[in-house]
C-alpha cells in the first residue's frame, strides 16, 4: 500500500475521537499549554496525555517542554499533507486509482 495512504490512516485515526478533534480545533488558534487544554474537558490528566500522545505520534501535533509544562501546537506541514490527501482522494483526476480496476460490466 502506498506510503501516502498509510500516513493518511494514522492522521484519520488520530482525528477519530471527539476529544482529539476538539483539541486540534483549539490548537488551530495558537499553541496551548496542556493545563489549558485540560480545563476544557472533564477528563483526567492521564487521559489527556493519552490523547496528546496519539496526536503527536500521528505527526499532526508537536509538543515542547518548558519547565514542568508541555505546550502543544499543530504541525502545519502535517495539516497541509492531510488537506492535500483529502483533496486527492475525493476529486476526479486522470491518474485515479479506479483507472487501474478493469470494468467487467457496462455501467449505465
Amino acid at each position: 500500500m502506498d506510503k501516502t495512504y498509510n500516513q493518511g490512516v494514522l492522521l484519520f485515526k488520530a482525528l477519530s475521537d471527539p476529544h482529539r478533534l476538539m483539541i486540534v480545533d483549539m490548537l488551530s488558534c495558537r499553541e496551548l499549554c496542556a493545563c489549558v487544554i485540560l480545563e476544557k474537558f472533564n477528563i483526567t490528566q492521564p487521559t489527556l496525555s493519552h490523547h496528546m500522545r496519539i496526536l503527536c505520534d500521528s505527526g499532526l501535533v508537536c509538543g515542547r517542554k518548558e519547565g514542568k509544562w508541555t505546550y502543544y501546537s499543530l504541525n502545519n506541514e502535517s495539516v497541509k499533507n492531510l488537506q492535500s490527501l483529502l483533496e486527492e482522494i475525493t476529486t476526479t483526476k486522470q491518474n485515479c486509482i479506479c483507472n487501474e480496476i478493469p470494468c467487467k460490466i457496462e455501467c449505465k
